[in-house]
C-alpha cells in the first residue's frame, strides 16, 4: 500500500470509493476480523465549531466501503471516547446511532469498554497507559476533518487518537475532562498514546481544499499541514514523532505504482 495519495474531490459517494480503490484498502480490509472507524466526535460545548465537525456523509461513504470490501465474517464498529461528554449521547445527537442502526454495526464508547494497562519504556512522559483493548485487536481507521488548531497546529488523524485515553482513568479529581493527559504539553500525550496503537489507516476530508487524502496516518497529517500552508516541522506533535520515529514500527515500503507524498 502507498504511503498516501490524494485525488480531486467530486462528492463523497464517488470520491471516497475511487480513492480507497486506488490505494488498495479493499484488499487490506479482508485480512482483518474487526474494523474500527475512529472519528473525532466533538463534545457538546464544541458543537458550534462547525468547521471542525465531520460530515456524516463522509463517514457513511467510508462505512459503506468497509462493509462492501470486508471479510464476510468481519465486524465493523464506530468508536469514540469523548472528552468531557457522554460518548453515547454524542452518538445519538450527531446521527451516528441512526447510522449504526441502518448498517447493523456496533458503536463503542472507548470511555467504558474493556481496558488493559500498557507499559512501554519508549513512552516519553507516561509511566503506563490505560488503553482500550478493542483498539489493539482491530484495524483502526482514523477519520479527520482538515482544520487548523491553535494548540496542536492542525487537527489531523493522529491527535484524533487522544480519544483512546479512557475518561474515567484520566479525568481530574474535580473535572469531567481528561485533565491528566494535559499534565505535559499535549504533543507528549499524542506521542505516547500512539505507541500503544498507531492507527492503521487515515482518511482526511479536505474537500474545502478540493481534495481527499488517504494513507498512512503520519504521512497524511504531514500532507494535511501542507494544504493549510503550515510546514509540518512546525506542528509540535509531528515534529516530536518524527524526532523519535525509531520508537515506532518501521515505515512501509514505497509503492511506485501510485503518486506518493
Amino acid at each position: 500500500m502507498a504511503k498516501g495519495i490524494s485525488i480531486k474531490f467530486q462528492s463523497y459517494q464517488t470520491t471516497i470509493p475511487k480513492l480507497l480503490d486506488l490505494i488498495g484498502l479493499g484488499k487490506e480490509l479482508k485480512k482483518h476480523s474487526k474494523i474500527i472507524l475512529k472519528p473525532y466526535i466533538q463534545p457538546i460545548l464544541e458543537q458550534n465549531t462547525e468547521k471542525n465537525k465531520l460530515n456524516l456523509e463522509f463517514v457513511e461513504s467510508l462505512l459503506q466501503y468497509c462493509i462492501k470490501n470486508k471479510n464476510p465474517v468481519a465486524e465493523v464498529f464506530i468508536a469514540e471516547g469523548a472528552d468531557g461528554s457522554d460518548s453515547m449521547e454524542l452518538f445519538n445527537q450527531q446521527g451516528y446511532s441512526k447510522l449504526a442502526e441502518q448498517y447493523s454495526i456496533g458503536l463503542i464508547d472507548l470511555n467504558s469498554t474493556e481496558v488493559e494497562e500498557v507499559f512501554n519504556n519508549k513512552f516519553l512522559k507516561f509511566p503506563q497507559i490505560i488503553y482500550p483493548k478493542v483498539l489493539r485487536e482491530s484495524f483502526v481507521i482514523s477519520l479527520a476533518n482538515l482544520s487548523s488548531s491553535e494548540e496542536l497546529g492542525i487537527k489531523g488523524s493522529l491527535p484524533n487518537m487522544l480519544g483512546a485515553f479512557p475518561l474515567p482513568y484520566y479525568k481530574g479529581f474535580f473535572s469531567k475532562t481528561k485533565k491528566r493527559i494535559r499534565q505535559f504539553p499535549l504533543k507528549y500525550a499524542i506521542h505516547d498514546i500512539l505507541l500503544c496503537k498507531m492507527p492503521d489507516f487515515a482518511l482526511i476530508d479536505a474537500s474545502e481544499k478540493g481534495v481527499m487524502l488517504a494513507g498512512i496516518p503520519l504521512e497524511i497529517d504531514k500532507q494535511a499541514s501542507k494544504l493549510l500552508g503550515i510546514e509540518w516541522k512546525n506542528v509540535p506533535y509531528l515534529r516530536l514523532i518524527e524526532e523519535n520515529i525509531e520508537r515506532f514500527e518501521p515505515k512501509k515500503e514505497k509503492d511506485d505504482n501510485l503518486t506518493q507524498f
